[in-house]
């Protein structure tokens, strides 16, 4: 399997040097299918460690992207939502960042943009006064973590994010992989995090992945399955993580007006 993607990336190296530009400076993986160039137009977030990267690790982030719906159908997703291990209930705005995050076992609600990192909270029925930016920045961390718990695969080529090819693999279950690690800096709330992803030799679906506390780790801390892939909108996405779920899991065109200022909803 590597040796089949590695005629493929070469082929992508001598492409992108017959148009003059270099590896550095490519947006989009190119890719050979039946005998035809197939662009994925999956451009990186600006921070996105292009220079460190294999390029074997960010074409398979490409067709992973593809897999998973493509790029197109991913930024026209605006709101989803989600329910984390049965802990917290997310309301996610992609497009500006606003999320509603309610944590019924401590009877809060959290209405913040993850951008900005402002916004306000109720605790016990009464909103916060004293304390609110430790509630906004739990509130951060909360949304940051169960996010990705989610949505990794759309965001391997994001900012601070660097890409290893490692090996051929096969999962606890027996389904042969390509093994890419993520590393990470200056980026989330524990960049000194890696993680190891396991991508279907065939699908190209994300089907398991480890957690490692930081690069000098020997073992994991966990590893994971990602299956039961459905398609919610235009895209697909997990729920199951083995012991635990993502469940409610919605993708949505609208949400109920005043989702994002209500700190109380009828």
């Amino acid at each position: 399997m590597k040796y089949q993607l590695s005629i493929v990336i070469g082929i992508f190296i001598l492409s992108s040097c017959s148009t003059g530009s270099s590896s550095s400076e490519s947006t989009d993986s190119t890719a050979v299918a039946g005998g035809e160039f197939v662009e994925y137009n999956n451009p990186p977030a600006e921070g996105f460690d292009q220079e460190g990267s294999d390029l074997l690790a960010t074409l398979l982030a490409d067709k992973t992207m593809q897999a998973m719906g493509g790029r197109k159908a991913w930024d026209n997703t605006r709101y989803i939502k989600w329910n984390f291990f049965g802990r917290r209930n997310h309301i996610w705005d992609k497009w500006t960042g606003d999320v509603r995050i309610e944590v019924p076992k401590d009877d809060l609600t959290i209405l913040m943009n993850i951008n900005s990192k402002e916004g306000k909270a109720m605790k016990a029925g009464e909103e916060v006064a004293d304390s609110l930016d430790i509630y906004l920045q739990r509130g951060y961390e909360m949304w940051v973590n169960d996010a990705y718990w989610l949505v990794m695969p759309f965001k391997l080529k994001d900012s601070g994010v660097t890409l290893k090819y490692l090996r051929e693999d096969t999962t606890k279950t027996g389904e042969l992989s390509d093994v890419v690690s993520l590393a990470f800096e200056g980026v989330g709330v524990t960049p000194q995090n890696v993680y190891e992803v396991w991508i279907d030799a065939d699908s190209k679906l994300v089907k398991q992945w480890a957690y490692y506390p930081d690069s000098t780790s020997l073992e994991p801390g966990f590893i994971t399955p990602w299956t039961d892939y459905k398609k919610y909108g235009e895209i697909l996405l997990s729920g199951n993580r083995g012991k635990n779920h993502l469940s409610n899991i919605e993708v949505l065109e609208e949400v109920p007006e005043g989702t994002f200022e209500q700190l109380q909803l009828n």
